[in-house]
């Protein structure tokens, strides 16, 4: 029998390698490491690892190349309990691989890549229309852009419910398949900067919101990092604060709240309540190296908000 996934993500899942440094190398002086580590990463695989993590149902859609290193990858995301049926394999080497280089002193990090790996993307018509419908919910983050589109589209004309992470941005307009995308997402996810740019450069964040609701979505979270989330909907907007941690590392900080977002409107709750359990992974997640290994369980959360005197409803 089949098993039926609650959400379905469908965008990139890699293999990250992290180096914990208090400095950069340059080509003249090399650098002292103060950690390493392999763990998964991608926006999309990252955020599903995160709610099977939490207790939800799901499977993942993508692609992993033909060596030892996608090996390596999707060993790092079945781990996670995290159904990859549907991930296909092609035959060439794989390059959805980053090195992630984590500022000891403030746990922040930049990426080096192959670039965005996109020789091998997923078309519309590998795409299992039965799979994606049978989850009631679909995260996004644009990779695979022609088949994200074509899955969105399916879930919209279901009833079903889109999530899309909007990946932060310094840039003035978003890339053209997130306008594509968003009159078909009912919950927008937005990085630091994606906001602004969707919205036409709109400074306060509440005001972006309120133009990007126009646009389709029925929600629209603003993640600040450090300054907690903003969210906004047509009937409230409200502010969650960060929770104040000795950060080690926030790669992969965003994409959890993402995974733990869903998972939150899995079980009812009201949205205040949504934001701040996703905060409470997020924190969690971010006093450990890595973007999956720290991940917490549901119970671990639980107890975190505990001690901090937050019940959820």
């Amino acid at each position: 029998m089949t098993r039926k996934n609650q959400i379905v993500g469908l965008g990139l899942t890699t293999l990250d390698v992290l180096i914990r440094l208090g400095d950069m190398p340059t080509w003249e002086q090399g650098a002292r490491v103060d950690g390493f580590s392999f763990d998964g990463g991608g926006p999309v695989g990252t955020a599903m690892c995160a709610a099977s993590r939490l207790g939800a149902t799901v499977g993942f859609i993508g692609t992993a190349g033909n060596d030892q290193v996608a090996d390596l990858k999707v060993e790092l995301l079945a781990e996670y309990g995290v159904d990859i049926s549907h991930l296909l394999r092609r035959d060439a080497p794989e390059d959805q691989v980053v090195i992630v280089y984590v500022d000891s002193r403030t746990g922040e990090r930049t990426f080096s890549g192959f670039g965005r790996p996109r020789q091998n993307l997923l078309m519309p018509e590998e795409l299992d229309k039965d799979y994606i419908l049978s989850a009631d919910y679909l995260h996004l983050e644009g990779f695979h852009s022609e088949a994200a589109l074509q899955a969105a589209k399916w879930m919209k004309e279901a009833g079903k419910t889109v999530v899309i992470d909007g990946s932060k941005t310094n840039a003035p307009d978003v890339r053209p398949y997130y306008r594509e995308l968003i009159p078909y997402v009912d919950v927008l996810i937005c990085g630091e900067g994606f906001g602004r740019a969707l919205s036409g450069g709109i400074e306060n964040l509440y005001e972006a919101g309120r133009r990007i609701l126009e646009m389709g979505p029925r929600i629209v979270v603003q993640t600040e990092g450090a300054d907690g989330s903003y969210t906004v909907t047509k009937d409230e907007q409200f502010h969650t604060p960060a929770f104040p941690i000795n950060v080690v590392d926030t790669t992969g900080a965003g994409d959890v709240f993402h995974g733990a977002y869903i998972v939150g409107l899995l079980h009812g709750w009201d949205l205040r309540t949504v934001a701040v359990f996703s905060t409470a992974v997020s924190a969690l997640k971010c006093q450990r190296l890595g973007g999956r290994g720290p991940i917490p369980t549901y119970d671990q959360v639980i107890a975190f908000l505990r001690e901090r005197e937050v019940v959820l409803a």
